[in-house]
């Protein structure tokens, strides 16, 4: 009895959302235009994403040339950056919401700034 009991709780948990779920990762995959503002100045980055599962991977076009991009996305946060010979580290930290995406960033040697921008641009 204990047992169709418990059951018929979970049942219950199940049908009114209760239970948490993973939130469904966004769409990152295609040609996004960031502007980005660092301590150092501004500029535009363009970044071709490919996503396979959580692992992103692509392309940057900046100030500092032609890179090649990593990353993840879990739910609505991604985390991508690159290795930049003149610059070092760069990451980009931040949140998507359908086609337009915002966060942090490091540009190594450049110092630090925020991003905000959009898919298919």
């Amino acid at each position: 009895m204990k047992l169709r009991s418990a059951l018929c709780s979970l049942a219950l948990a199940l049908s009114l959302g209760v239970v948490a779920s993973p939130a469904a990762a966004q769409d990152v995959a295609g040609r996004w235009v960031l502007d980005v503002n660092l301590d150092a100045g501004s500029g535009q980055a363009t970044f071709l994403f490919e996503v396979s599962g959580t692992n992103i991977t692509g392309t940057y076009a900046g100030v500092l040339g032609e890179q090649q991009i990593t990353g993840t996305i879990e739910g609505n946060v991604v985390r991508f950056g690159f290795d930049s010979p003149d610059a070092g580290t760069i990451q980009f930290d931040g949140i998507v919401d359908g086609n337009t995406m915002e966060g942090t960033c490091e540009y190594g040697q450049l110092g630090g700034g925020t991003f905000t921008g959009t898919k298919g641009s």
